[in-house]
């Protein structure tokens, strides 16, 4: 009686488990493991190339003007409590100016907005010493992204000192040009006094064959009045930002 049970049943599992074991290799073979990584581009290739391209940049020879529109709101507002609209000049290789052309509202918004493009135009001119490269920061890898079908490296940055004309956070530089398309980050060190905390985030696209920002968002935290949001874009064919009808003759 054993003999004959192990003869009958014997076959099965000698013909089962290398039928197992090849599924096993094949759809192992065929499916990624979950643990594999995806092996980093080359910082330092990346970081030279971003370099090279910002000293090309006709931006940094070239004369311009924009004019920017912003919105300051405050708290979870949904309308502005103030809209602010300035001019602003760049002449190479250092001198950036700005005047307010109008401005509407709550009078707190319009020095939020004087202090920052304070910063901005004093950055212009620190030069080299305020320019996103190895001699100013520290950069880590962190990811790759895609800006709709193009494809962008994310990199942290991390200040070498303490300046109020650093940031430390992330940029978003073009995989294919090496431009910078975004800056976000929060100032190596407070510019402003009345200010507890400043989120900076940038924009740039093409302008005229230029590289220059294009909208400058602003979290911040001003001292015992709260949280404020500016928005700021740069507009082609500037309007008043209120229209009164003109009397009649």
């Amino acid at each position: 009686m054993i003999y004959e049970v192990e003869s009958t049943t014997t076959p099965r599992p000698r013909l089962w488990l290398p039928l197992v074991c090849l599924a096993t290799v094949v759809s192992s073979s065929l499916v990624p493991s979950a643990t594999a990584e995806t092996k980093s581009p080359d910082l330092n290739l990346i970081l030279q190339r971003l370099e090279d391209v910002q000293h090309q940049d006709p931006a940094e020879s070239r004369p311009y003007e924009v004019t920017r529109e912003y919105k300051v709101f405050r708290g979870d507002d949904k309308q502005p409590t103030s809209e602010v609209m300035a001019q602003i000049n760049f002449v190479p290789p250092d001198m950036k100016t700005y005047k307010i052309i109008q401005a509407l509202g709550n009078s707190r918004g319009e020095k939020i907005v004087r202090e920052l493009l304070d910063r901005e135009t004093e950055s212009a001119k620190k030069g080299p010493s305020s320019e996103i490269s190895r001699k100013n920061y520290d950069f880590v890898f962190l990811r790759q992204e895609n800006f709709g079908v193009v494809p962008e490296y994310v990199l942290r940055i991390v200040p070498k000192r303490k300046d109020k004309y650093l940031l430390r956070g992330q940029i978003w530089v073009d995989a294919s040009t090496f431009r910078i398309r975004r800056i976000e980050g929060v100032p190596a060190k407070g510019p402003f006094l009345w200010i507890k905390d400043i989120h900076i985030t940038l924009q740039y696209a093409e302008l005229g064959g230029m590289w220059v920002p294009i909208s400058f968002d602003a979290i911040a935290t001003v001292r015992l009045l709260g949280q404020y949001t500016l928005a700021g874009l740069n507009i082609p064919d500037p309007a008043p930002l209120s229209t009164v009808p003109n009397p009649e003759p």
